[in-house]
């Protein structure tokens, strides 16, 4: 009988890019004009998987240092046994926050890589669900003026995405406004969803829940309270109108995180470049489905798509603004959407990706 090669991880090269984003943008809660990525290769037997994530340049010295240390050597085809010795590696450092998020990145370059030396698509090798996932346009800062609001909607469903998304919560007094301009925009047959970064008061958030499902037909209201406040979404989740849905999750890194949030909102968010890489995000979705609700892809598109196929419980993945330039400027292989949706290019080994 012949003996497999073990081929071992030899390296994770990690690099930092600051894009300034195309105007200044803002949400309930933030403001910013610049998004930082941190794209990790990981090399071994000639070939090199690409993973990122869209964090602190802090984390590169981190990936550096101590998870390098824990994955070289390591048997590139076994990849949940590299995410075991990363998390035991930042056990004192914290694993929630920034050191999940370098977890994450170093997690998709080795599935990335395990795929490649495989010489098949991801998609493939993660044994997926779905051929292809939904998309929705993502931006509408609260920051732009009317017209380019309704600029940006108009133009996704004009592309065919039958679904998009706006920010509201920073100047209560106009989200009617800029709602109404945001209907108009897209017309009756685009989805419209709203997202207030938990600006709001659970009462208040309670009453705009009605303005905007009778008023405007919006059919999703993402943490309109802060995802902190599990009592104020379970509050939202069964008090506010049929017809709208309270999500939230974005923000979830360690499993526990989506262990409290799964049972108090319709739909579960989780990114795959903050909740552990693909690996976590698999142990994310099996805990969606014991619970019975949705997961939404949150943002990084390029990277997220062959993963989340490998979702049972599949709603969208967010197709944000930022992203998809910071996407198109530092890689080819970037997926366009098709008839609403990101369908992986079988054709391509691994996620795809190749840097610029």
């Amino acid at each position: 009988m012949a003996t497999a090669t073990r081929t071992t991880i030899e390296q994770l090269e990690v690099s930092t890019r600051e894009i300034p984003t195309d105007a200044h943008e803002s949400d309930g809660t933030l403001e910013w004009d610049s998004t930082t990525i941190v794209i990790v290769e990981a090399h071994a037997g000639g070939a090199a998987g690409i993973g990122y994530t869209y964090t602190d340049a802090a984390a590169a010295k981190l990936i550096e240092g101590k998870l390098q240390d824990a994955v070289k050597g390591a048997d590139a085809m076994e990849v949940r046994s590299a995410w075991q010795s990363m998390s035991r590696a930042i056990r004192n450092v914290g694993r929630p926050g920034l050191g999940f998020m370098a977890l994450s990145a170093v997690d998709l370059a080795l599935w990335d890589l395990k795929a490649r030396l495989l010489e098949r698509p991801l998609v493939e090798v993660l044994d997926a669900a779905h051929d292809a996932v939904p998309v929705y346009g993502s931006g509408g800062f609260c920051s732009y003026s009317d017209e380019q609001l309704a600029d940006q909607l108009r133009g996704w469903a004009e592309a065919g995405i039958p679904r998009v998304k706006m920010k509201i919560g920073r100047e209560p007094g106009r989200d009617r406004e800029r709602v109404a301009v945001a209907r108009e925009a897209i017309g009756d047959d685009t989805d419209l969803y709203v997202d207030a970064n938990g600006a709001l008061s659970r009462q208040d958030a309670l009453a705009w829940s009605h303005v905007y499902a009778e008023d405007f037909g919006v059919k999703w209201f993402e943490e309109p309270v802060s995802s902190d406040d599990l009592e104020g979404l379970a509050f939202l989740r069964d008090n506010s109108p049929p017809g709208i849905e309270i999500a939230a999750g974005e923000y979830g890194d360690i499993l526990p995180y989506f262990e409290r949030m799964a049972p108090v909102v319709d739909c579960l968010q989780a990114d795959v470049t903050r909740c552990g890489g693909i690996t976590g995000l698999l142990e994310v979705a099996a805990v969606a489905h014991a619970h019975e609700v949705d997961v939404s892809a949150h943002c990084a598109p390029a990277i997220s798509a062959h993963a989340f196929c490998a979702v049972e419980r599949l709603r969208h993945l967010e197709y944000f603004h930022d992203h998809v330039r910071v996407e198109h400027d530092l890689f080819d292989g970037v997926l366009e959407p098709d008839d609403g949706a990101l369908r992986p290019d079988r054709s391509r080994p691994g996620n795809g990706l190749s840097l610029k």
